[in-house]
């Protein structure tokens, strides 16, 4: 009768093995495995609802706040960011948020080389998301000075400035659709307190 009464301790022993499974994920940290499932909903200004991962979310300092403090459920309305324009700050963010996999890469391989090859993607990403109508360009700069994200406002900020670098008055006139109302009394009394950018 004692052979099984032996055996029985261990299959009760057995019984537990779910348990040490569990605290596979808590090793990554509860945090980072509950920030990774966990999602928000964004409304655009036109009532159009944009779930997102809470990571992505975050990259803008704006929502971030409404997070931290308890503004935010887990609707968040953007009054003045339409659904055009949020999908393509939501696309910006995706592609700039850190990722678990490059951080993990990062330390097997050392920061220089997992680093670099991130870099020169983002890049091409970001040279080819700035191509968009000028209207785009100038609703990306507001809503990412709205929503406070820095690297986008960056981004885009650079980009209007490339498009006026070199160009005279009349050139950056033509490319904004600006039209001229100054009398020419008033252009040469602007040239001459501005002699220094005409120059």
């Amino acid at each position: 009768p004692q052979p099984p009464l032996a055996s029985a301790p261990r299959v009760s022993r057995r019984a537990p093995p779910p348990k040490p499974s569990l605290p596979t994920s808590p090793a990554i940290g509860p945090m980072a495995a509950s920030a990774a499932a966990k999602k928000l909903t964004l409304k655009s200004s036109d009532g159009e609802d944009f779930e997102v991962e809470v990571a992505v979310a975050m990259a803008s300092q704006t929502i971030k706040h409404m997070v931290e403090d308890g503004c935010a459920d887990n609707i968040i309305p953007l009054p003045n960011v339409t659904a055009k324009i949020l999908s393509k700050v939501i696309e910006y963010c995706t592609q700039h948020a850190p990722k678990a996999d490059d951080a993990a890469a990062a330390d097997s391989t050392g920061t220089a080389t997992a680093v670099k090859p991130d870099e020169e993607k983002l890049k091409a990403f970001d040279t080819e998301f700035v191509k968009v109508e000028q209207a785009t360009l100038f609703d990306l700069i507001l809503a990412a000075n709205y929503l406070d994200i820095k690297g986008l406002l960056d981004l885009t900020c650079q980009t209007v400035a490339d498009m006026i670098k070199g160009k005279t008055p009349e050139e950056i006139r033509k490319t904004f659709n600006i039209t001229n109302d100054f009398t020419p009394e008033e252009e040469e009394e602007v040239r001459k307190e501005n002699q220094w950018a005409f120059e």
